[in-house]
């Protein structure tokens, strides 16, 4: 490294390096990870000039220089990364003050698997009693000496949790979280070579229904759309010293059972849980599984779609970020215990109790009270409520690991002795991405509402950006994220979290390139499209490349964006105006009557053909950063749709039909 002054070695550093997928840069999702590093200085002025980038792994070091400024996004410069391939990364940076020190080194593993290496069967319940019945599977295997590296990968249709000798895995929480499941799954992929020891092993999973058997649909017509059993599938690679290699794989031979503690879980139902029927010792090798049965296992395939080879998840992990106390125990007029949180939140409950076998201990959440009372009203058909019975004998600890749920107070019920606020304690839990912006000021209550912003953001990223977490609801509305996205880039590095979700919509998509109203698409909505909604199919990697420089993701869009473009030019056709048809409109005007949200003041049409100017010329613009051919083309549709709007809905005075905001 060229010599620096003492004082140019402390004016400039690289303050980190992150990968593409994830704060964390383990277990990355692809073979060239693009990189970002973030640059500290004291300099006035300064830029980058060139960028050294040094890769190690078990062939050595490995140096490229890089000729440029550009920080944000830089393509992978190495050879592509194997399946398991391991190394370590660091970079320098040089200015107009000369070279800046290296970074500190961070680990980099690949969590994708090989070609042809998923072989991984899905085992469920063979006789299940009831509908989405969660299912207990376990296997015992053989760990011989010499393991150097143990890689779990794992997924379910519906939600699990796993062990390895007593161990869980990790910490994340309802995994894998929901795709559109008949074109995309997802896998973990985690490192338990610490995990596991010479000899006899095993591994334990419990599994529920989640977003795979939950029934979806409003006014009590919910249905069934993916499945109505949960499955599990994972597989686990052994490396041992002298390059062998073994492969564990869930299929014929593991053992099940529906009489675990889990009794019942949904995501608006809640969660039963019975804590005398947890089996001592089943995730350790030597538990007399004779009373289990063997798993059923299926292909997995949801209608005539073949089902697909689980990837690497490119998102950050879901887990509990935060602890929020009791801020005050009420009773209501009716003698009901109540727990209030100080502000609505997403997550859980966190219980530690005392009692006697059989005590059954029952959690009512809900958002409001009303007349005292919890307000359970809009909660519509979601019960929104935990139970837990204890076993017995002890201080007992436990949360519901299936559901989750929108509130700011809690019902308690059947509690043992008198309750001590101290023992329950409210668990966030969203996706962990890291917070980016930040705002405040003089007004406490201006401050106050930037703050619901952000906690309304940690409650609806969740897998995937909702319209609410309380409710029979908590779906992948696109109208709601085509708004909320520059806010959502703002405040968190969502990045990777919204491409990723981008993707289902375009495999969502209808072949006319209508998109749903959700994604993923339980209502069945692609048919119809709706402006403001469909949009989000233009409108959001838009926000993507604006915030993130992340060129990648229109290039990836490309195809769903112009195919939604050229669905609503063709029903504008020749006046370049979008007349007619399903509108959700100008939703939820402030004067709309509660029970008809889409009653506006402001035309439909007006609505529906502003945004097909806008959306259109967005499209030009980033057709035009692709170097697209049709970019012109498409400039001059938007000029021309420009010019229809004005003359249909502006006065030659200036003012605007529906003239509201």
């Amino acid at each position: 490294m060229p010599a620096l002054q003492e004082r140019e070695k402390m004016s400039t550093h690289v303050d980190s390096v992150r990968l593409e997928s994830a704060r964390e840069l383990t277990h990355v999702p692809c073979p060239r990870p693009r990189l970002t590093w973030v640059v500290a200085t004291d300099v006035s002025g300064w830029h980058q000039l060139e960028a050294e980038v040094v890769w190690t792994d078990g062939s050595g070091d490995q140096a490229v220089r890089l000729q440029s400024s550009e920080s944000v996004n830089v393509a992978w410069p190495f050879p592509g990364l194997p399946p398991r391939g391991q190394g370590q990364l660091k970079v320098r940076v040089r200015g107009e003050d000369g070279w800046s020190g290296f970074s500190a080194t961070y680990d980099v593993a690949a969590a994708f698997l090989g070609g042809g290496e998923w072989q991984a069967e899905f085992v469920g319940l063979g006789d299940p009693a009831r509908r989405a019945q969660p299912v207990l599977v376990r296997h015992e295997f053989d760990v011989p000496a010499g393991l150097t590296r143990a890689t779990w990968y794992a997924t379910a249709l519906g939600v699990y949790e796993a062990w390895f000798n007593g161990r869980p895995v990790d910490d994340e929480v309802l995994k894998p979280g929901w795709t559109p499941y008949q074109f995309r799954r997802v896998l973990q992929t985690v490192d338990v070579t610490a995990r596991l020891e010479p000899g006899r092993n095993a591994v334990g999973v419990a599994v529920a229904g989640g977003w795979y058997a939950e029934q979806f649909g409003f006014h009590g017509l919910a249905r069934t759309v993916y499945g109505d059993q949960p499955l599990f599938a994972g597989q686990l690679l052994l490396e041992f010293a002298d390059g062998s290699q073994t492969w564990v794989r869930s299929g014929q031979g593991w053992r099940a059972t529906g009489e675990g503690p889990w009794v019942a879980a949904g995501l608006y139902a809640g969660e039963t849980y019975d804590a005398r029927r947890w089996p001592a010792g089943w995730t350790r090798a030597g538990y007399d599984d004779a009373a289990w049965t063997p798993v059923r296992v299926e292909a997995a395939a949801i209608g005539a779609h073949p089902a697909p080879v689980p990837a690497a998840r490119t998102t950050p992990a879901a887990r509990v970020t935060r602890r929020v106390p009791v801020a005050q125990v009420l009773t209501s007029p009716a003698g009901k215990l109540l727990l209030d949180f100080g502000q609505n939140l997403v997550g859980r409950l966190r219980i530690r109790v005392t009692g006697e076998a059989g005590t059954t201990i029952t959690l009512r959440h809900a958002e409001v009270l009303e007349a005292g009372e919890l307000g359970v009203r809009t909660l519509r058909f979601a019960a929104a409520t935990d139970t837990y019975v204890l076993a017995g004998g002890g201080v007992e600890d436990w949360a519901p690991a299936f559901t989750f749920h929108g509130f700011r107070y809690a019902e308690v019920t059947g509690w043992p002795g008198e309750l001590d606020a101290g023992d329950i304690v409210a668990e966030v839990v969203h996706q962990d991405m890291a917070r980016t912006g930040w705002f405040d000021c003089s007004d406490p209550l201006v401050a106050r509402l930037h703050e619901n912003v952000v906690w309304g953001m940690r409650g609806n990223f969740l897998y995937l950006p909702t319209d609410c977490p309380q409710r029979d609801e908590r779906l992948g509305w696109t109208g709601d994220i085509q708004v909320f996205g520059p806010t959502a880039s703002y405040l968190f590095d969502c990045d990777t979290f919204l491409a990723s979700w981008l993707k289902d919509l375009a495999l969502e998509q209808a072949a006319a390139g209508g998109v749903p109203f959700v994604v993923p698409d339980v209502l069945d909505s692609g048919q119809v499209p709706a402006t403001g909604w469909g949009d989000v199919a233009v409108l959001l990697p838009w926000v993507l490349f604006q915030r993130f420089a992340d060129v990648k993701v229109l290039a990836d869009q490309y195809e769903s964006m112009q195919a939604w473009v050229d669905q609503i030019l063709a029903l504008a056709g020749s006046r370049y105006l979008w007349e007619g048809g399903f509108q959700f409109g100008d939703w939820v005007d402030p004067d709309s009557p509660p029970d008809q949200p889409g009653k506006s003041k402001v035309s439909p049409d007006l609505v529906a053909s502003a945004y097909l100017y806008h959306t259109t010329s967005v499209f030009a613009q980033i057709a035009r950063r692709l170097g697209r051919s049709e970019a012109e083309r498409y400039g001059d549709v938007a000029a021309r749709i420009r010019t229809a709007w004005l003359a249909e809905y502006v006065t030659p005075a200036g003012r605007a039909m529906s003239d509201v905001q």
